[in-house]
């Protein structure tokens, strides 16, 4: 395996409104820059000339490949992308076909939440840690699976999509995510924090609430997956202070008690996780056994 000293690589995140890239040497982004996207735009080649136009912004002679995070369903081998979130006309593109032909460089995609993994394996809180499960709680609810060391592959880029899970009355993304606080509380999960920052009973309520259902969330993907440890970041991750106890209240009735007291659930607030982790895909790849 080549070090990830030597290799010059671009990450780029594929959001709903925005894309960004960065060009990255190592632990460290060199450059980075972003744009918004056309996602009302009925050309679906909008969308890939607008990600041209970031790399290209970012882009120099020693890049020696690019990685891409992207928010569906992504056929790995093919570099087929399926149905992007709030990308209307993006129902089946052959991105990494398109950017090769381009750039003449491998390209390599795989789900956001995927590349939030994999990034905080090689650079934030998973580093050392060859199996566990990485969630991303903010707009919605991502997880992704690192085994061995490497993500798992999976047939269709779907394993680990835990928040599609049925729950309640909805799926667990509905309890475990900023959906949870509009829903139930018709407040963005920024105005439940500001006010729980401030003892409001009724935004501290809304935190044991959701550290509950997180809880829930956790006991299936231990069923599941079983993993040595859970690394949660997003946005509501910063707010952990408030709903860490009853997360681990709702652990505790797991029918396996030494696995609960072996799982180590870690968060994170790994800076530029998801253009890291996007770069990543290289090292994930080419190391492949």
């Amino acid at each position: 395996m080549k070090s990830s000293k030597k290799i010059t690589l671009i990450g780029v995140d594929l959001g709903g409104t925005k894309v960004a890239a960065g060009l990255v040497n190592g632990s460290k982004i060199i450059k980075q820059k972003y744009s918004l996207i056309p996602n009302q735009s009925e050309n679906e080649q909008d969308i890939i000339d607008t990600i041209i136009e970031v790399i290209d912004s970012v882009y120099t002679k020693d890049v020696e490949g690019i990685g891409i995070g992207i928010p569906s369903l992504v056929d790995r081998e093919k570099g087929i992308v399926y149905s992007v979130q709030n990308i209307p006309s993006w129902r089946k593109i052959h991105l990494k076909a398109s950017l090769e032909n381009h750039y003449n460089l491998p390209v390599y995609l795989d789900n956001d939440a995927n590349c939030f993994a994999l990034g905080e394996y090689r650079f934030g809180a998973g580093k050392g840690d060859e199996d566990f499960v990485g969630i991303t709680l903010g707009t919605g609810m991502g997880s992704g699976i690192i085994s061995k060391g490497h993500l798992l592959n999976d047939a269709n880029c779907g394993s680990g999509e835990f928040g599609s899970i049925p729950y309640l009355n909805g799926i667990y993304e509905d309890y475990c995510s900023g959906k949870f606080f509009k829903t139930h509380y018709n407040k963005t999960g920024e105005e439940i924090f500001k006010q729980a920052k401030k003892g409001d009973l009724e935004a501290l309520k809304a935190y044991e609430e959701f550290g509950f259902h997180l809880g829930n969330t956790i006991k299936t993907i231990m069923f599941s997956v079983d993993p040595k440890k859970i690394i949660i970041g997003g946005s509501i991750a910063n707010s952990k202070d408030f709903f860490t106890e009853s997360m681990h209240r709702s652990l505790n009735n797991f029918p396996y008690k030494e696995s609960v007291n072996n799982l180590k659930v870690k968060f994170t607030n790994t800076a530029n996780i998801a253009i890291l982790g996007a770069a990543s895909l290289y090292f994930d790849r080419t190391t492949q056994p």
